[in-house]
């Protein structure tokens, strides 16, 4: 019977599959203001408050890899 560990479906979901999700949303993002005619200013802010989550999710993987290099 055919098998994968857990962590290994985990791995490829973060490295591969997580990018392409995010990719995604920006261009949800992007075609809301678009559609919305929000203009510069509109844009900047949807982009910086919606997009805000994914910069502090990029921002822990990264804090924790930090953290396990050098004080682990």
């Amino acid at each position: 019977m055919f098998a994968i560990a857990s962590s290994t479906v985990t791995s490829w979901a973060m490295y591969c599959f997580l990018p392409f999700f995010f990719a995604f949303l920006f261009f949800i993002i992007w075609d809301l203001s678009k559609q919305s005619n929000a203009g510069r200013a509109g844009t900047f802010w949807m982009f910086l408050a919606l997009g805000a989550g994914f910069i502090g999710f990029i921002l822990k993987v990264l804090i924790e890899m930090a953290f396990k290099r050098w004080f682990i």
